[in-house]
């Protein structure tokens, strides 16, 4: 029983993080991907997207080199590690569910006047111009605004922008409730004695 406790604590534990790099590995691409075929000009938008694949990248290698040597160290650090990230990606995935409409309005206005660049994209991609109105005067990426036919990209975003809110904390929780579960089996696991060890090690 100890030794069969032992080896699935250990395999469900290095599957969750083969899971994890692959979520990482996928992130990275995808960001890349989107910067090389100019999808996504935003390079803060990009490095965001990396810079979080990356972190769970070593996270997931830390979990999976600690719970492949049954290293009571990495398992401890990664352990607390998984378990700040669940209590952050809870509450951003709750705020996403819980984020009504005027609040909504309100963060894409704020993250539209912030860059740019993402300014250009959305316009680009919607073919709309302007956040809340069209300077005629101005500059605008949207192929609509040769032929003055644009409309304003407010009513276009906040179309979609409650279904991917949705989506994103939707995703989100799911992957919080697996985080939690990731902390319930390295804590299992790091406690259990390696049947191959030798019996009088302390653990």
């Amino acid at each position: 029983m100890g030794c069969a406790g032992f080896t699935c604590s250990k395999n469900s534990l290095c599957a969750l993080n083969i899971l994890y790099v692959m979520v990482s590995l996928l992130m990275i691409g995808i960001a890349a991907w989107g910067k090389c075929f100019g999808l996504v000009s935003s390079f803060q938008v990009v490095g965001g997207i990396i810079g979080v694949g990356v972190f769970l990248f070593f996270v997931a290698l830390v979990g999976l080199i600690g719970a492949m040597k049954h290293h009571q160290v990495l398992l401890f650090f990664y352990m607390i590690i998984l378990f700040l990230v669940f209590v952050v990606q809870f509450s951003v995935s709750s705020a996403c569910l819980a984020i009504n409409e005027e609040q909504q309005n309100h963060l894409l206005e704020v993250g539209w006047n912030n860059s740019l660049s993402t300014q250009r994209d959305v316009e680009k991609s919607l073919n709309c111009c302007g956040f809340s109105h069209m300077d005629v005067n101005g500059s605008c990426a949207a192929p609509c605004f040769h032929y003055s036919t644009c409309t304003t990209c407010a009513a276009k975003i906040q179309e979609h922008a409650g279904e991917v809110l949705r989506f994103v904390g939707g995703i989100g929780l799911f992957f919080s409730f697996t985080e939690i579960l990731g902390v319930w089996l390295t804590y299992r696991y790091r406690n259990q004695k390696d049947p191959r060890a030798n019996p009088s090690a302390f653990l």
